[in-house]
């Protein structure tokens, strides 16, 4: 839904908001916010809230010391869990300059220029998402631990799934926040879960896995639970994946989501460093269904690209990346890679046929970035140099 500014000021005042969350989000798609009082709020979308830049990954070599945070008032949502007196409401950021332009590793301004240029190309992409977590016990101090809280397995139902009620509530607050989920279930490995989301256009599907995140933790505590959705919580059960679910079509109605996904699997390894960036990334590459190589199948096992085509429209489901990766700036490369594909023409490579490993550590996947052209161009130098560091 889309708000006016004016829209936004009535409907704090007609909610009895007390706080309003900014956020905003790292280099790597951590989730930021300060939080300021309704008077504020007017300031904010005027001329920016401001912040110590330079402690944030991404901006650390901002060449201002103060940075400033402009609401997007369309990503206006209620924090469903908060008290129903003295609500808090939160709104996305555009990160900007003191003189008010948006800054350039500023990765939702990067994802915005992309989507964009695919517009001025008569190009549409719309992503939807499979997003895995293990729900793990807390110890008596309440620290997390690695004890999965149950011991249930693929698609299993209660009692053995304990994990069905909390995915229910995920489900339901989500969709109070404006969110789309699609299914949920019990995955592979004890403890794990997986919900997926419709597809929606690039913007939107970024700050749906981005909320998404946040409630998922958030709910899991209130249970007195860890969500942990990185790439390989144990060592002998299942990773969790990100998979990515594409779909292209040209503003006269051609399905060009072949073209694209040819166009990705061309750049795969120059990009992966930003759809796995931890080193735990790539523990996870190769074990179970996890893909090591760039190849595809209409088959669904473990390639790299799943291809699929129903009723008449074209799926393309990416599944290397986990969700350590930053939404913003993974669907901002898919885009750019996907549209060189289709400029181009691009043609799939015979179906099974072996193509490239992908890359077997950070270092190496960050090498690779380093070297492309084809990244050079679309990430800033500062962001390349955040993920390609070894620290």
């Amino acid at each position: 839904m889309s708000y006016t500014i004016d829209e936004v000021l009535g409907q704090i005042e007609e909610e009895d908001v007390r706080f309003v969350r900014l956020a905003f989000r790292d280099a790597y798609g951590v989730q930021k916010n300060i939080a300021v009082m309704p008077g504020e709020v007017r300031k904010a979308f005027e001329i920016g809230i401001p912040i110590n830049a330079r402690a944030i990954k991404g901006f650390a070599e901002s060449p201002y010391a103060s940075l400033y945070l402009k609401p997007d008032p369309d990503t206006l949502t209620m924090l469903p869990w908060r008290s129903e007196s003295g609500k808090v409401l939160r709104m996305f950021c555009d990160v900007c300059t003191p003189d008010g332009e948006v800054y350039g590793s500023d990765t939702r301004h990067i994802l915005k220029t992309a989507v964009k240029k695919a517009k001025e190309a008569g190009v549409e992409f719309r992503f939807g998402t499979e997003s895995e977590f293990y729900l793990f016990l807390k110890d008596e101090n309440g620290n997390p631990t690695k004890i999965p809280y149950d011991h249930a397995g693929y698609l299993d139902i209660a009692p053995a799934d304990k994990c069905e009620n909390i995915r229910r509530e995920i489900n339901l607050t989500i969709e109070r926040m404006g969110l789309t989920p699609e299914r949920s279930h019990h995955e592979r490995g004890p403890g794990q879960n997986e919900i997926d989301f419709h597809y929606a256009k690039p913007l939107k599907a970024a700050d749906q896995i981005t909320t998404f995140k946040m409630a998922v933790r958030t709910i899991a505590d209130r249970y007195g639970l860890c969500a942990d959705f990185s790439p390989m919580p144990l060592p002998d059960q299942p990773g969790n994946g990100y998979h990515i679910n594409m779909y292209a079509s040209r503003s006269d109605g051609l399905d060009v989501a072949l073209s694209a996904a040819a166009g990705i699997l061309e750049v795969i390894r120059d990009i992966t460093v930003f759809l796995n960036p931890t080193e735990d990334s790539y523990v996870r590459l190769g074990k179970s269904s996890a893909p090591d190589r760039a190849d595809w199948s209409s088959e669904g096992k473990s390639e790299l690209m799943y291809i699929e085509s129903f009723h008449g429209r074209t799926r393309a489901e990416l599944r290397s990346p986990d969700a350590s990766g930053n939404p913003y700036l993974v669907y901002a490369l898919l885009i750019h890679a996907g549209l060189s594909g289709i400029e181009r023409s691009l043609v799939l490579p015979d179906e099974h046929q072996e193509g490239v490993l992908l890359p077997s550590s950070r270092k190496e996947a960050g090498m690779a970035a380093m070297k492309s052209s084809f990244v050079r161009q679309i990430v800033p130098g500062e962001i390349l140099r955040v993920y390609c560091s070894q620290q």
